[in-house]
């Protein structure tokens, strides 16, 4: 089994939910007392955030690729950012290290293509939902990539970082989430990525008909597939 190196804290309440993930998937796999052999590397997340809202993300990169080395020297063999917004900085991150870096939106879209659909609808981070680094990437493996309008895309922004990252997961905002999820169903769009790891903790298959693909799980259950070989 190789050794995960997960860099956390972004938030901490989805980094908590990698951790239960992986190790559920080592143990469905392997069974009895086995557990997935995982180190953390876990962030303060509000300098971070701070460097974001001034559009400094060079400085978050270099943040992130210290974490990233700090994991690798203490014997990481697979590199994970725990968050889909970070990885606006993947790149970075990968020219640190020599581990191999999964990638959650590679990840995302192999299980969605398995899943047979072609038209999915991302909901996430303002950055997420407008910048190229993750729409850009899904369209690159084939889908068409569907976003909420612009009033519904700041306020799925602000519920992740005013309630998901600080623990509060609130009905309206469920309530919310889901109109915005079946009203991106009427667009057209056949599943809907829950392309901010906190999401799956709000939003779930039973709140919807709508088809939902948990980056966060597929993400930590890809680690570990690559960490089993």
């Amino acid at each position: 089994m190789k050794t995960i190196g997960l860099i956390g804290g972004m938030s901490w309440e989805s980094s908590l939910e990698y951790y239960r993930v992986m190790n559920e998937a080592v143990k469905a796999r392997l069974g009895g007392l086995h557990s997935a052999r995982i180190l953390m590397n876990s962030v303060d997340f509000a300098p971070l955030r701070e460097l974001m809202l001034a559009g400094e993300w060079d400085r978050v990169g270099e943040t992130l690729g210290r974490a990233a080395r700090t994991l690798e020297l203490a014997g990481a063999e697979l590199m994970v950012i725990g968050t889909n917004t970070m990885h606006k900085v993947a790149s970075q991150v990968e020219a640190a290290v020599n581990a191999p870096l999964v990638h959650i939106a590679d990840a995302t879209a192999e299980v969605a293509r398995a899943r047979g659909f072609s038209r999915v609808a991302l909901l996430g981070t303002i950055f997420t939902m407008e910048d190229d680094f993750y729409t850009g990437r899904l369209r690159r493996h084939g889908f068409e990539v569907l976003v909420p309008e612009a009033e519904d895309r700041r306020l799925v922004d602000r519920v992740i970082f005013d309630e998901l990252c600080r623990g509060a997961f609130l009905d309206g905002s469920r309530a919310e989430y889901v109109r915005i999820i079946e009203d991106l169903a009427g667009r057209g769009a056949e599943a809907v990525i829950l392309g901010c790891t906190e999401i799956g903790l709000l939003v779930g298959p039973d709140d919807t008909d709508v088809p939902t693909l948990d980056t966060c799980r597929i993400h930590a259950e890809k680690v570990v597939d690559m960490a089993l070989g």
